[in-house]
């Protein structure tokens, strides 16, 4: 499990993150009142998170 700080401002937000994590086919949650999304599973699904947060132009730390 690894959490990711991620720049979220509006419900609008959680949805784009929701969309494009569920496409990487990830295990997640996303927390819009932490700013952070959780990911559950190996170093290359966080990976692929960062990379699909980026293509959407969020950044994940």
């Amino acid at each position: 499990m690894k959490v990711l700080s991620v720049d979220m401002h509006c419900e609008m937000c959680v949805k784009r993150v929701t969309r494009a994590l569920n496409e990487q086919n990830l295990d997640f949650s996303v927390s819009l009142a932490d700013k952070t999304v959780t990911v559950n599973g190996s170093d290359e699904d966080v990976q692929k998170a960062v990379k699909a947060l980026d293509a959407i132009g969020f950044e994940a730390k």
